[in-house]
């Protein structure tokens, strides 16, 4: 099992992903946060076919971090399911991935 994890969500604007990514630095939820967007997305909701423009956020933080990051997203967020999905980062840099380790060590600050 990998210690390390990439989460992804969508947020409804540049704003709320740069509210929503500074928030998760800050508290070393994730060593850094890349908002990517716009996007077209197409999905169901509530019976609906939706097309929206959305901007992604691609998280590196570790996997211990998870629970933290997951509940910090669901209480940020301003949609009723938020996207949250973590996959494996299987293979790295080994200074990137001790980047990211050492980025989310919590200080008496964060």
């Amino acid at each position: 099992m990998t210690d390390y994890i990439q989460v992804l969500t969508t947020v409804p604007s540049a704003d709320a992903g740069a509210a929503l990514a500074r928030s998760i630095t800050m508290k070393r939820f994730a060593a850094g946060v890349q908002i990517v967007g716009p996007i077209r997305s197409l999905y169901w909701w509530k019976g609906s076919l939706r097309d929206e423009q959305e901007w992604q956020l691609v998280i590196k933080t570790t996997r211990t971090l998870f629970a933290e990051l997951e509940e910090h997203i669901k209480a940020s967020h301003g949609y009723e399911i938020p996207e949250i999905i973590a996959t494996e980062i299987l293979e790295g840099s080994g200074t990137y991935l001790n980047w990211i380790s050492t980025e989310t060590q919590r200080t008496d600050a964060s």
